[in-house]
């Protein structure tokens, strides 16, 4: 191989890198569980939207949630340096400057805000900006370095999406979707104080009041199983509410009985396996939910008791 292919070589590995730190600010991961919970609400909320407005409508909740996670990297920078979870991140690994990350995060808010507002409605813009501004002001700059209900209250951040989705078709903030924002919510608690368990050494060495660290794994365990209880029945709601039906139920409980038998098992259990087989399955549960939640209307929209989707696809 020639110097000049090796030069360009190493160019062309510089710019992926870069461009890869960039995605990493985004935090992808975290990113890909609100984009299906932002198109779940947008196709079974009622109505109908153009499948290209649709896409546009998921791109800005994916890309404004992803902006809101580069500023909370910026401003949780160091911290993240301590924790092991977080320091390989690209501003603690040095990669990408505070400023750039910062600069980069408020761009891409500022400009899937608008463009979520020009192209699809204003309503839905409005709670995509609401939804950075707790994520970013209310739960990383306010709480989280303040009070174990960091995650409690902050977590209202993540269950945004589905009230999302659905303005975009409705325009409006209804019930239903207010129903399916509430189950995240719930949710939000027992799954990231399962992490917070086997973390709980990461957290104390930075100063993160997690409730592990603040009032011990014992009362954890506990406020564990209590949130576990009032989620199972609250992810009935959709049901209750109409837009929802038999096969929904049917996942849903069962769902919600295999969480509350983890979450026992993490009462009963001093060691960390129990908290993150709950942890894991936490994930799980969020994505099969929404996953019946859109099977039920794509395959049989007459069960739930629907006019059809938010997409259209049904008249």
């Amino acid at each position: 191989m020639t110097d000049t292919a090796l030069s360009l070589n190493t160019i062309q590995v510089g710019a992926n890198a870069r461009v890869g730190d960039y995605l990493a600010l985004l935090k992808p991961r975290v990113m890909s569980l609100v984009v299906f919970t932002g198109f779940a609400g947008l196709f079974v909320a009622p109505g109908t939207l153009h499948p290209l407005l649709a896409a546009v409508a998921v791109l800005c909740i994916a890309i404004g949630a992803g902006a809101a996670g580069a500023i909370n990297m910026w401003y949780d920078r160091d911290i993240d340096a301590i924790m092991e979870r977080t320091r390989r991140r690209p501003i603690p690994s040095g990669l990408i400057e505070p400023a750039e990350a910062l600069a980069f995060g408020v761009t891409l808010s500022l400009f899937y805000v608008m463009l979520m507002g020009l192209a699809v409605n204003w309503t839905a813009a409005g709670l995509l900006a609401l939804a950075n501004g707790f994520y970013v002001f209310v739960y990383t700059i306010w709480l989280k370095r303040r009070t174990p209900q960091n995650i409690v209250i902050g977590g209202a951040a993540g269950a945004f999406p589905p009230m999302i989705g659905w303005a975009a078709v409705s325009g409006t903030v209804e019930l239903e979707s207010i129903a399916l924002f509430l189950i995240i919510f719930m949710w939000t608690p027992p799954h990231f104080w399962a992490l917070a368990l086997y973390r709980a050494g990461d957290y104390a060495a930075a100063g993160v009041p997690m409730l592990p660290v603040v009032a011990g794994p014992e009362v954890t365990r506990r406020q564990i199983v209590f949130y576990s209880a009032i989620l199972a029945p609250l992810a009935m709601t959709p049901v209750v509410l109409g837009f929802a039906g038999w096969l929904y139920a049917v996942i849903a409980g069962l769902l919600g009985l295999a969480f509350i038998a983890l979450a026992v098992q993490v009462w009963r259990e001093t060691g960390e396996r129990a908290a993150r087989r709950l942890f894991g399955f936490s994930i799980l549960y969020l994505f099969v939910l929404f996953s019946a939640l859109i099977a039920e209307q794509a395959l049989a929209p007459r069960f739930a008791g629907l006019p059809g989707t938010g997409l259209g696809l049904w008249g």
